[in-house]
């Protein structure tokens, strides 16, 4: 396990190493644009290859459900890599999303029945969790669930939702008299309507579902569903602050062999004190982004106290250091760097959805700031 230090142990590097090698082969930036310009924004083949040949589907779910059982630090290179290759795939909501609330949910029927598939790759999941609003927190949450039968229904709709259009388990955060609760729907239910969202960044695809009197299965207690949730919108902030490291660490490498390459007035650009800073600046942020991203991966894999606030403090952090570093990457590679084809502005598009997902750095600020009461 990661300890204290950050210092990764020889299995961890070697798997860092196997997850690049696999991201290398299978996400190039031809790879990227190619399932961007897809209406299901991923290969399937490569999905089967990472469930069937890498087990990462299963990366971090319990042997007994047929995972492997690894701990967050793991998982959270795993997704440092993915996020180094713009990885498109409907990984970060099946696995940090819906299986972190199957896991958290305490309903071992739910987990039994849902998690194998996970683990397989034969599901593809999701957590519905925003509304029209915007909202991550739990006063955002006004869909109503209603009892009817041995079941309930859900009506209302759901925005933003990771993969929601090609999901077939969609976990829906929900109101019943008790408060919020936590229901699984078929992807193929009555009732549900899903619509892609034409948005900013195409590497990772959002959708909008209406549900109108749909059918759902309640997970865990009734009215303690915000109890999960809270969890796992902190394992998912720590989780995506580990995506943005291995993105903010890519583009500064891009930065810096640019900045060697291009040769102006008889000199490569860096050795002008300009960019010399820029690119300085450039790895403080990003080397300071991967203390805050891996002291979280330490936190969620001991589940300890800290947890809340450090995971909003890397949110916070790693937010800003990776739109800072997208951008200042643009501006070292000059004209190209400002055209749509350049490969860095797939990585700002990415900086920025992610700087929004699970609430800005203001927001995460505020919650720092409340939770260790200020």
């Amino acid at each position: 396990m990661l300890d204290m230090n950050f210092a990764f142990t020889e299995e961890q590097e070697e798997l860092r190493s196997t997850i690049r090698a696999f991201m290398e082969a299978k996400s190039p930036e031809s790879d990227v644009r190619e399932q961007m310009e897809t209406e299901q924004g991923y290969d399937s083949a490569v999905w089967s290859q990472m469930a069937e040949q890498m087990g990462l589907q299963g990366l971090h779910i319990p042997e007994e459900y047929g995972g492997s059982g690894f701990g967050y630090v793991e998982l959270g290179i795993v997704l440092e890599e993915m996020g180094r290759a713009l990885l498109c795939a409907p990984y970060f909501s099946t696995v940090v999303l819906a299986a972190n609330t199957l896991l958290q949910s305490g309903d071992d029927a739910a987990k039994q029945a849902h998690l194998p598939g996970i683990a397989s790759g034969e599901t593809i999941a999701t957590l519905a969790f925003t509304e029209p609003s915007g909202k991550w927190d739990e006063a955002g949450i006004t869909m109503e669930a209603t009892a009817s039968g041995d079941g309930y229904t859900l009506s209302g709709t759901k925005s933003f939702v990771i993969d929601g259009h090609v999901a077939n388990l969609i976990i829906v955060a929900a109101r019943t008299s008790a408060g919020v609760s936590l229901f699984a729907v078929d992807g193929d239910a009555s009732g549900l309507t899903k619509t892609a969202l034409s948005t900013m960044d195409q590497t990772r695809k959002q959708a909008k579902l209406d549900f109108d009197n749909t059918p759902a299965t309640l997970i865990g207690e009734d009215g303690k569903g915000w109890d999960t949730l809270s969890t796992v919108l902190d394992l998912a902030a720590v989780g995506l602050a580990a995506e943005q490291v291995g993105g903010a660490q890519f583009v500064l490498e891009m930065a810096v062999q640019y900045a060697k390459d291009r040769v102006q007035f008889g000199r490569p650009i860096g050795s002008f004190q300009a960019i010399k800073h820029k690119c300085a600046d450039m790895l403080l942020e990003v080397e300071s982004a991967k203390s805050a991203a891996y002291y979280g991966l330490w936190c969620a894999s001991e589940m300890n106290d800290e947890l809340p606030s450090v995971a909003s403090l890397a949110k916070a952090y790693c937010s800003e250091a990776y739109f800072h570093a997208t951008a200042e990457n643009i501006q070292i590679h000059g004209g190209i760097g400002f055209t749509w084809e350049h490969p860095a502005h797939l990585y700002f598009k990415r900086a920025k959805s992610s700087e929004l997902l699970f609430g800005d750095p203001t927001y995460h600020r505020e919650q720092l700031a409340t939770r260790i009461g200020i």
